[in-house]
């Protein structure tokens, strides 16, 4: 499958982790004082550990587990304002596809889409721009 088999190959993957050791003094980096990355979703942490990335990288690179994605961590009156906002007849609301399962106090963005608001899935943002043209 185009751009999932890329990733997959050990040989980049082995290029990718050269590369990255490459970068150690220009990073100012070390065992004593790491390069601190955050991953800031819970989707980037189980691909991380589900694939042995964590090991490949070097003691100098440390991975912080960050506070969740933005949809994981989306307020409840938030998603009540977008709702709100999507089920006004003069409006095309766009998405990404997990913001939609996520619950308000009343209903979800896919519960307000069954319900009639024209609420689209979208990949990108430039899917949302493309709309709007």
């Amino acid at each position: 499958m185009k751009y999932v088999d890329e990733f997959r190959d050990p040989a980049k993957a082995k290029a990718l982790i050269a590369k990255i050791n490459g970068l150690k003094d220009s990073l100012n980096a070390s065992e004593k004082s790491p390069l601190q990355l955050m991953e800031f979703c819970g989707g980037h942490t189980h691909t991380i550990f589900r694939y042995g990335i964590e090991p490949m990288l070097p003691n100098w690179l440390e991975l912080v587990h960050g506070p969740g994605c933005p949809v994981c961590v989306l307020p409840m009156g938030q998603v009540d304002d977008c709702v709100a906002l999507a089920e006004r007849p003069d409006v095309i609301f766009t998405t990404f596809g997990d913001a939609m399962r996520v619950p308000g106090s009343k209903k979800s963005l896919l519960q307000a889409k069954a319900d009639g608001a024209d609420i689209r899935m979208t990949y990108s943002p430039m899917d949302s721009l493309e709309l709007a043209r």
